[in-house]
């Protein structure tokens, strides 16, 4: 449910008339060879679009509103090849709606020592038009990215698909739309938060339905139906004996099956990009959907357990993010510790909801009782992930502002196998560690509820907070809690002037 295919990035030089025709049209020909360039270097995640270059402040705004306009445009990339006096600009950036990056690059990589020329200085002027260009994204407060170094270097590539991919997830947040399964969780104050602030702030919507919508849906499914997706799991997983056709709880994987069918068609008809459940509003509802959850966050669908649609709409912007590339993201949190010296470590889990992208392995799809939600015993998933580098992150609502957390984690070998927890777990040790890093977690407001990824880094999540103009917080290798301290009170003083939401 996640495609870059309709997606595009326009390509948009800054130049002058002062030049005369002949250079303009050198500058538009080295565009295009740019442009060209960055598409065949299979490097980039969205197709990059040249458009013609411009001269006045008439053709700027005109691109920028063009932009604005296009379904499949989720941003625009900048080169001043030349000099592009930038009062020209005021009018184009400040009615521009889509993310932008400005590309700090020079058509040829070395000086010509022996041969350079004025001629060669009117022309290759990025060194000095830049900093006119981004002199104005300043004065105006223009949100942007700024990329620099050589375009056809790998890592510059690489710069500009974190940014490709963070814009990709926030033109998917707008006009998204998530479906809460009942309410928040009763007397928790994490999950709860201000819809219409959200709404103006990222872009999607947040709107609840009854359980007798939802029960409604999964009581149409065929039997037909839930016979070929059972057969699928049994395709897909290794099943535990009591769950085959034979077993005694055969009956509760196909009422699974019906629920995830149910749960799907709803998603569906209604278009949504995520959803939330909770396990003290089950009414219809004959187990608390586990592998029916696990299986939607795997196909894309973002996902937050008591009610909490700010995770559900972060791991489906993750999941945007980290289309294609290898790894996962989950829902996820942080469960119980083990503080044993010198290196302590948090065991991540859920009662259920744990997406299978981030196995380490084929997933074993077992049945076991649970001790709260007063229903039949669920099925899920049950897998452990394998050492690797990641992050957690979560989004809160502050009252007035939001704010977004990220922690750096490793993931280590839990060495055990948990023969009595039946639940999706990870193992992790938080950057810088446990000590810092949870107590940095917490003066910084963070949620019990967290988004993890080992498919992307935390400059995704700083470049998708930056387009929204949210405050973004980093507990990594280097935080420091004094320092950590003082970075959220000046945030705080700087976001009351800077407020966008």
């Amino acid at each position: 449910m996640i495609s870059f295919d309709h997606l595009e990035v326009w390509f948009i030089t800054g130049s002058q008339s002062l030049y005369g025709p002949e250079t303009l049209k050198q500058v538009a020909v080295d565009s295009e060879q740019v442009v060209k360039s960055l598409n065949a270097s299979k490097k980039l995640s969205i197709k990059v679009v040249f458009k013609p270059v411009v001269t006045t402040p008439e053709s700027i705004y005109e691109v920028c509103q063009e932009a604005n306009s296009s379904k499949n445009c989720i941003g625009i990339i900048t080169w001043m090849h030349t000099f592009s006096p930038a009062k020209m600009w005021i009018a184009g950036l400040t009615a521009l709606q889509k993310p932008m990056l400005d590309l700090h690059t020079q058509f040829g990589r070395e000086i010509p020592w022996d041969s350079i020329d004025m001629d060669y200085m009117n022309l290759n002027q990025t060194a000095h038009g830049g900093r006119e260009f981004e002199f104005i994204g300043s004065r105006i407060r223009n949100s942007r990215k700024i990329v620099v170094g050589y375009w056809q270097d790998d890592d510059t590539l690489a710069e500009i698909d974190v940014w490709m991919r963070a814009a990709a997830a926030w033109h998917d947040a707008q006009g998204g739309k998530f479906a809460r399964f009942g309410d928040n969780m009763r007397d928790v104050a994490v999950t709860e938060g201000n819809k219409v602030s959200a709404q103006l702030c990222w872009g999607y919507s947040v709107n609840g339905y009854g359980l007798g919508d939802l029960s409604a849906s999964v009581n149409s499914v065929s039997d037909e139906a839930v016979k070929r997706l059972v057969s699928e799991y049994f395709d897909t997983y290794e099943v535990q004996d009591s769950l085959k056709p034979d077993g005694k709880d055969y009956a509760s994987l196909e009422d699974a099956a019906r629920i995830e069918l149910g749960m799907r068609n709803f998603l569906e008809a209604g278009s949504f990009k995520g959803f939330t459940t909770t396990f003290e509003d089950l009414h219809g509802i004959k187990q608390l959907p586990g592998l029916a959850v696990q299986r939607l966050m795997a196909d894309g669908y973002g996902f937050g357990a008591e009610g909490d649609w700010k995770t559900s709409a972060l791991v489906r912007a993750m999941k945007v993010m980290s289309h294609g590339l290898p790894g996962g993201t989950s829902f996820m949190e942080d469960y119980t510790y083990h503080m044993v010296p010198p290196t302590m470590k948090a065991l991540g889990a859920h009662m259920l909801e744990v997406c299978p992208s981030i196995a380490s392995k084929k997933p074993s799809l077992e049945i076991h009782p649970l001790s709260i939600g007063g229903k039949a015993d669920p099925v899920r998933l049950v897998f452990t992930t394998a050492p690797c580098e990641g992050l957690n992150a979560t989004v809160i609502d502050l009252g007035s502002r939001f704010r977004m957390i990220v922690n750096r984690v490793k993931v280590v070998d839990a060495h055990s196998d948990f023969p009595k927890l039946p639940v999706a777990r990870i193992l992790l040790e938080p950057l810088p560690d446990l000590k810092i890093g949870a107590a940095a977690w917490m003066l910084a407001g963070g949620a019990h509820h967290t988004c993890f990824s080992n498919a992307i880094t935390a400059q995704y999540l700083e470049d998708f907070a930056d387009i929204a103009g949210v405050e973004t917080l980093l507990i990594d290798e280097n935080t420091k809690l004094s320092e950590f301290k003082k970075e959220i009170r000046w945030n705080s003083i700087f976001y009351q002037f800077e407020k966008r939401c």
